[in-house]
């Protein structure tokens, strides 16, 4: 009895280990045919709440759906939620990663759970200090001297004060900062002190990002001169003529610094210059080889994307109607990225 179990066991793990195998190049052989969106499985996207990155996953998603006959959907949540979520192949694609910015992310491809794919920003992101042009050179079309003439540098800062005067404390001059909880404030902060500009000036924190473009708006608006952190691609970067102010050369030993919550020696780096790509579960990748592909050719210039998102803000148009609307109007562009084929299908499925 006891060697007939013994049989019966060896046989069965054989038999499992067989079956086992089989799968494993089941999987393999459709991995390399494209077996996601065949099989019928819905590709989910990571819900973006910026513009630009709602903008890139409104477009992808819409070649996969019309051109490769993909099903797909947006899950919201946090950065952190979704950035989890790509990891464990809980969402397939994350449109819009900003390289060197998540530990998340960095974590999931040294891990193989996560893999960047493209440059859909060519140069890659900005960021900095600016000022409005009319601070440094004037604006006589609107009767606007220069306030701050000489002002070129974050070293400058200090003798112009006094232009930048803040509110509460009118002997210090005001920097309009990120909302807190930001990572751009936490580095902002650090970047004050280091710089030794915090006895000069204030470190004032906006409730919210929304509040921080109306202050900016307010300012530019009324001619006033404002000293302030922001980014692209974004909206603000096409509608207003900006100035941004040289800072220390970038070091990788020092940004790392800024960024470091435990960090008690950090020194000066302007930001770091991040490569924008996309984002892709390793066993969606694996398994839809035609689209990885796709996602190596795709661009949007940053004069191109801050344009396009400042459209979508003037018009009050959300990602998914100005996603259709490119497509449409700039075909000599996303037509680079996908064969004759897709192309045909995608222009199909606008129409109809």
């Amino acid at each position: 009895m006891m060697r007939s179990f013994k049989l019966l066991a060896a046989v069965a793990v054989a038999a499992t280990a067989l079956t086992a195998g089989s799968a494993h190049a089941a999987d393999s052989n459709a991995a390399k045919s494209g077996s996601w969106c065949s099989a019928g499985k819905t590709v989910h996207f990571a819900g973006i709440t910026w513009e630009s990155g709602a903008f890139a996953t409104e477009v992808l998603r819409q070649i996969l759906e019309k051109g490769y006959g993909c099903k797909t959907d947006v899950v919201p949540g946090s950065t952190a939620a979704t950035e989890t979520a790509l990891a464990h192949n809980d969402v397939q694609i994350w449109a819009e990663q900003w390289t060197g910015r998540s530990e998340i992310t960095a974590k999931a491809v040294e891990t193989g759970s996560v893999k960047l794919v493209g440059d859909t920003l060519p140069g890659g992101t900005k960021e900095g200090w600016f000022v409005p042009d009319y601070v440094v050179k004037g604006d006589p079309a609107r009767g606007i001297k220069a306030s701050a003439p000489g002002l070129a540098s974050v070293a400058d800062l200090p003798k112009y004060k006094n232009v930048f005067t803040d509110d509460e404390e009118p002997n210090k001059g005001r920097f309009l900062n990120c909302p807190s909880g930001w990572d751009c404030e936490r580095v902002n902060t650090r970047l004050l002190k280091v710089l030794k500009l915090d006895d000069a000036y204030t470190n004032f924190r906006p409730g919210t990002g929304a509040a921080l473009d109306a202050a900016i708006a307010s300012a530019y608006t009324r001619g006033a001169p404002i000293l302030f952190y922001y980014w692209g691609p974004a909206a603000l970067m096409a509608k207003y003529k900006l100035t941004e102010l040289k800072m220390p050369a970038f070091n990788d030993a020092c940004w790392q610094t800024l960024r470091n919550e435990s960090s008690t020696q950090q020194c000066a780096s302007s930001y770091m210059v991040s490569h924008v790509t996309v984002g892709a579960s390793t066993p969606f990748y694996n398994a839809e080889p035609q689209l990885m592909t796709m996602f190596t050719k795709v661009k949007f210039p940053m004069d191109f994307l801050n344009a396009t998102i400042l459209d979508m803000s003037v018009k009050k148009l959300d990602a998914q109607t100005m996603a259709a609307l490119f497509l449409r109007t700039h075909p000599e562009m996303w037509k680079t990225w996908v064969p004759a084929d897709v192309a045909a299908k995608v222009q199909a499925g606008l129409a109809s």
